[in-house]
């Protein structure tokens, strides 16, 4: 097994060129599609809750049965603001901002937890001015649209989005891309080195005869640079030369 771990790492170490091309490449082509494609995306949220119908003055005769009536509702709940008939009176208000109500329901994102009365509303856009006004306004188009359509006022909006808490965006910044795109790269890279390996069938040394042929090397021979014939030719000039000269001034 160590012999080849051993092998890997050279098989890896002799095409490092590669690999680090290919890094390169990956984190260039990131960096180009973040600056010309990409654009910061921000969200807001606003969180409504689901009480009883008869009031908040009557919160503290509530009963459990009560309590897991609002939450088990508030799957329903979740439904009907995902819907035109809410979508529409959003858009209407919002005229300025030129979103239609499909839009809108294909950019909000409702959610609750399963022990909770409490509803969370958010809205992402390219601009966190836009993303606070939309989720607001989902918000109050909501809680005044719900007594008409369930006949029941039991929406209260516990809290608005602010723009100085949403100024942050939350998509993923440059860094973050780039550390990927180095995985990405790394992986393919490493996969590409590996089949180049397996496909090429050329012997490059003495260990790949004795491997593939299972015969013994009796010698080898190296491999010469031209800059080592020109060095070799030069020498066997030289000494042609000094014996010409020796021929001579024994004459």
């Amino acid at each position: 097994m160590e012999p080849e771990i051993k092998q890997y790492f050279r098989i890896l170490v002799k095409r490092l060129w590669f690999i680090s091309g290919m890094i390169i490449l990956f984190c260039a082509l990131t960096g180009i599609y973040d600056q010309l494609y990409s654009h910061p995306t921000y969200e807001a949220n606003s969180k409504v809750i689901v009480n009883s119908s008869r009031g908040m003055d009557s919160l503290n005769s509530l009963d459990i049965n009560e309590i897991n009536s609002n939450i088990l509702v508030i799957d329903t709940y979740k439904e009907i603001i995902g819907t035109p008939a809410i979508m529409e009176k959003v858009a209407a208000k919002l005229p300025e901002l030129g979103l239609s109500a499909n839009e809108l329901i294909s950019q909000i994102k409702v959610g609750s937890s399963s022990k909770s009365q409490i509803m969370s509303i958010s809205f992402r856009s390219s601009s966190p001015v836009i993303a606070v006004n939309v989720v607001n306004t989902i918000a109050e188009v909501f809680k005044e649209e719900i007594p008409q359509i369930m006949s029941v006022d039991n929406v209260t909006i516990l809290s608005k989005a602010k723009l100085s808490d949403h100024s942050a965006p939350v998509s993923p910044s440059l860094l973050y891309k780039l550390v990927i795109a180095c995985i990405l790269a790394v992986i393919v890279s490493v996969g590409i080195v590996f089949l180049w390996e397996y496909f090429d069938d050329t012997i490059k040394s003495e260990r790949d005869i004795s491997q593939f042929l299972g015969k013994p090397t009796l010698c080898t021979i190296a491999r010469m640079k031209k800059s080592d014939l020109k060095t070799s030719s030069d020498q066997s000039r030289k000494n042609r030369v000094g014996d010409a000269v020796q021929v001579t001034i024994n004459r």
